[in-house]
């Protein structure tokens, strides 16, 4: 089992800065990727930024050049820097893993429990 805990998020203006993380702990867990993903209201959960056990990054248009998303692996965190905010950018966060018990066993999602930031206008 992975237990994910998401901080960060909260209120800003537009234009402003927020830093998210998610600290990702259980007993041998193996991380491969990690993303970040956000919900607004009446809309479908969006995928925003992922990243490999490697480094790769990979982010969707909206947000690109704005947020950045890097991990530690020693600590099995996450982060997402955001830049630049915008009121669509208003959203529950959230933190999501795929984690096996070995590094050969059969890898699961995890899910944070989300996080809101607010941007106002």
């Amino acid at each position: 089992q992975v237990q994910l805990v998401e901080s960060g998020g909260g209120l800003v203006q537009a234009g402003g800065s927020l830093s998210l993380s998610c600290a990702a702990s259980g007993d041998r867990i193996y991380i491969s990727s990690m993303r970040w993903h956000r919900q607004a209201p009446g809309k479908q959960r969006e995928l925003v930024a992922s990243i490999t056990s490697g480094g790769s990054t990979n982010y969707v248009d909206s947000v690109k050049g704005r947020f950045a998303i890097s991990r530690d692996n020693a600590k099995n965190t996450v982060y997402l820097q955001m830049n630049s905010l915008a009121p669509e950018d208003t959203a529950v966060y959230f933190c999501n893993v795929r984690a096996a018990s070995s590094p050969y066993a059969i890898q699961y999602d995890y899910w944070g429990q989300g996080t809101q930031v607010t941007v106002s206008s």
